[in-house]
C-alpha cells in the first residue's frame, strides 16, 4: 500500500454515504454478483491511519478491478476451484482484494489473524501452522511487515507463502475465463477466533452468506445515509461478515481504524463517528465500550470534543453482554449526545454464518432479573437472601432464522425455561471443513446446537446466559464463571478481562472454582489481603472456598478477537505456564 505524506492524505476525500441507487439488500445469488453491483455506485471503504487520519480511500469499483486482477493471477498460478487461498486479515486494501479475488476465482478465502500483543512470536506461529494444516491451502499471503513470522509458519506445514508484493509479481493474470460462481459452493472457511489445538474451519457457501447479510441488514434496517465505522479484525466473523462484507452487499460506506490501533487509542474510534455526519452503524464487544468509558475523565468535557447524536445503531455481540458497562458508557457519553437507544444486542456465531438474532432499533438494552436458583439449577435455599442476575435480551430471529430452546435430551423446553438454544436456517454453516464428526455432532435434522446456553420468553426474544463449556459444575449445582469474574471486578483496581474463572480438581479429587486475578499490587501484605477480599467474595457468590491465585499482569490469554480465554487460562495454569505470585498462607 503506498504511504502518503500529509498534504496528500488532507486532499483525500472519503467516498459518499449515499449509493444514490434503490439499495439491495444482499438480494444476489453470489457474493461475486453483490461486489459487481456495489461497484456500478460510488460509495466504498476508506482506511485511516493509527491517529484517524484518512489514508486511503477504495472505491468498491476500485476493489472489483484489484480484486479481478488477483483472480486472474490466481489461476495463471494454477488455482482450481474449491482450493484455498489462507490470507493474513490486515484490515486494509491488500486483503480486501485478495479475499474477493479468491471468490472471482472459485478458491476459497480463509482468513487468518495477525500477532497480538499478548502470546509471543512462537505461539502465533504455532497457531498459524494449526490452522494451516487444518485448511490446507495452495498457499498463504501476509503482508511484508511480518513477512518473517508467516513465512516460518508457511515452510513449518509445507505451504507456500508468498507477500501481498510478492504475490502481485508473481505472474501475469491469466486471460482465461473466470468460473461461473454457484450459489451452493463455499464462498470462504472461517476460523474462531480460538481455534488452536483443535480448529473448526467452518464452510459458508454464497446462498448462506448472502442470506445472513440479507437477514442483519433487513433487522438494523439499513436507510439511505447510514455509515459503518469499526475497529474490529476482519479474522473474527463479526468484523469480517458484519463490517466488510455486509457492507458490500448493502452499498454502505465504511471507515476503517485497525484493530492495533484502536488498542492504543480507543477514542480515535469515536472521533470517527464524531465526523460523519450521516448516520453511523458501529459495533462492538462490550469491553470495546468499557475501554472508552473508562478513558475518559470525570473532568473532560465530551460534548466540546464528541458528537454521537448520529450514532444510529451501536451493536453489542460477540461476547456476554454486561448491562453495567452499557450503563457506564451512557453516563460517560450522553452529554455527547449518545442514546441509550441506540444500543443494539445481538447473538450469532460463524457457525452460523454470523447473525441469529438482533434486538429491534430503538429498543436499546432491556434485562430481565433471573434467580441465581434458575441459573444454577438447584432449589432456592430459603436460608440465604434470593440473589439475581441481569440477563440481556439479545432480540429476535433475524429472516430466514428459527430458533429453540431444548433440554438435555433434544426435547424443547417451555419459554422461561433455561437450556441448550439451538437454530436453523438458510445461512448455517455447509459443514465444518473435513471434520464429518464434529460437524454430525453440532448439526441434527437442520438444526445446529450452538453449545450456548439461554431461554426465549412469550415473544420470541432470546436471552442468552452462558456457554455449556464454560459452567462450572460442583456439587451437581452450576455456576457460571462469568457471575464469579464480574463479582471481583467489583473490587477496586479491576477492569473487565483481570479476572478468569473456571473448574479444577483439588488433590482429593474433589472439583472446585479456581480464580486467576490480575494483580497490581506489589507490597506482599497488600497482596494477601486482597486475596482474601477477593475469596470472601467469590464464597458469597458460590458458598464455598475457592482456588485465588494472583497472577502478573497481562498473564491470562486472549483470543485473537480479544476475548478473555478460559480454556487456555485453565491449560496454561494447569501446567504451570502460568505462574501465580506466592503469597503467605
Amino acid at each position: 500500500m503506498t504511504v502518503l505524506d500529509a498534504a496528500a492524505k488532507a486532499a483525500l476525500v472519503p467516498t459518499p454515504n449515499v449509493d444514490g441507487r434503490p439499495r439491495r439488500f444482499a438480494d444476489f445469488e453470489t457474493f461475486c454478483e453483490a461486489l459487481d453491483f456495489a461497484a456500478q455506485g460510488p460509495c466504498g471503504l476508506n482506511f485511516h491511519d493509527a491517529r484517524g487520519t484518512l489514508s486511503r480511500v477504495y472505491p468498491y469499483a476500485e476493489l472489483r478491478t484489484d480484486a479481478l486482477v488477483a483472480a486472474r493471477r490466481l489461476i495463471a498460478m494454477g488455482i482450481q476451484p474449491g482450493e484455498r487461498i489462507a490470507l493474513i486479515a490486515e484490515t486494509g486494501a491488500d486483503f480486501a482484494a485478495l479475499f474477493c479475488g479468491a471468490m472471482y476465482a472459485g478458491a476459497w478465502p480463509v482468513p487468518l489473524p495477525l500477532p497480538t500483543s499478548f502470546g509471543g512470536k512462537e505461539n502465533y506461529i504455532d497457531q498459524l501452522a494449526v490452522q494451516i494444516t487444518s485448511s490446507d491451502p495452495a498457499m498463504l499471503l501476509y503482508p511484508d511487515e511480518i513477512a518473517g513470522i508467516c513465512a516460518a509458519a508457511a515452510q513449518r506445514c509445507g505451504c507456500k507463502g508468498l507477500t501481498w508484493q510478492e504475490f502481485a509479481a508473481a505472474a501475469e493474470p491469466s486471460d482465461a475465463p473466470l468460473p461461473v460462481p454457484d450459489p451452493d459452493a463455499i464462498s470462504y472457511l472461517q476460523y474462531s477466533s480460538g481455534s488452536t489445538r483443535f480448529p473448526h474451519g467452518v464452510a459458508v457457501t454464497h446462498r448462506a452468506l448472502l442470506a445472513n447479510l440479507a437477514g442483519h441488514s433487513h433487522g438494523m434496517a439499513f436507510q439511505e445515509g447510514d455509515r459503518a465505522i469499526s475497529w474490529l479484525p476482519w479474522y473474527h466473523d463479526m468484523g469480517l461478515v458484519g463490517c466488510f462484507l455486509s457492507l458490500i452487499a448493502n452499498q454502505v460506506s465504511a471507515d476503517y481504524l485497525k484493530t492495533e490501533d484502536f488498542a492504543r487509542r480507543p477514542l480515535a474510534w469515536l472521533d470517527l463517528i464524531s465526523r460523519n455526519k450521516g448516520t453511523s452503524l458501529s459495533y462492538s464487544p462490550t469491553f470495546g465500550y468499557d475501554i472508552c468509558a473508562r478513558r475518559i475523565s470525570s473532568q473532560s468535557n465530551v460534548a466540546e470534543r464528541f458528537d454521537l447524536s448520529r450514532w444510529r445503531v451501536a451493536g453489542n455481540g460477540a461476547d456476554m453482554i454486561r448491562p453495567d458497562v452499557m450503563q457506564s458508557f451512557v453516563n460517560a457519553f450522553a452529554d455527547a449526545g449518545f442514546k441509550a437507544s441506540a444500543f443494539l444486542p445481538s447473538y450469532g456465531l460463524a457457525e452460523a454464518t454470523l447473525a441469529v438474532t438482533l434486538m429491534p432499533p430503538g429498543e436499546g438494552i432491556r434485562v430481565e432479573l433471573v434467580e441465581e436458583e434458575r441459573l444454577s439449577g438447584t432449589p432456592r435455599d430459603l436460608s440465604r437472601p434470593a440473589r439475581y442476575r441481569a440477563i440481556v435480551n439479545c432480540g429476535v430471529a433475524v429472516r430466514g432464522m428459527e430458533i429453540a430452546v431444548r433440554g438435555e435430551h433434544g426435547e424443547p423446553l417451555a419459554h422461561h425455561h433455561i437450556g441448550k438454544v439451538w437454530c436453523r436456517g438458510s445461512s448455517v454453516m455447509h459443514s465444518y471443513f473435513r471434520d464429518p464428526e464434529a460437524t454430525e455432532a453440532c448439526m441434527v435434522g437442520g438444526w445446529l446446537d450452538t453449545g450456548d446456553m439461554g431461554y426465549l420468553n412469550e415473544e420470541g426474544y432470546l436471552f442468552i446466559v452462558g456457554r455449556a463449556k464454560d459452567m462450572i459444575i460442583i456439587n451437581g449445582k452450576n455456576h457460571w464463571p462469568q457471575d464469579i469474574e464480574w463479582a471481583v471486578e467489583q473490587l477496586p483496581g479491576f477492569h473487565q478481562g483481570d479476572i478468569a474463572a473456571f473448574s479444577v480438581e483439588t488433590e482429593s479429587g474433589e472439583e472446585t472454582p479456581a480464580v486467576l486475578v490480575h494483580c497490581r499490587v506489589s507490597d506482599p501484605e497488600e497482596r494477601v489481603k486482597l486475596r482474601d477480599a477477593i475469596r470472601d467474595k467469590v464464597r458469597a457468590i458460590t458458598g464455598m472456598n475457592c482456588v485465588i491465585e494472583l497472577v502478573p499482569p497481562r498473564t491470562l490469554p486472549r483470543t485473537s478477537s480479544g476475548k478473555l480465554s478460559r480454556a487456555k487460562a485453565k491449560k496454561l495454569y494447569l501446567s504451570g505456564e502460568i505462574e501465580p505470585y506466592s503469597l503467605a498462607a
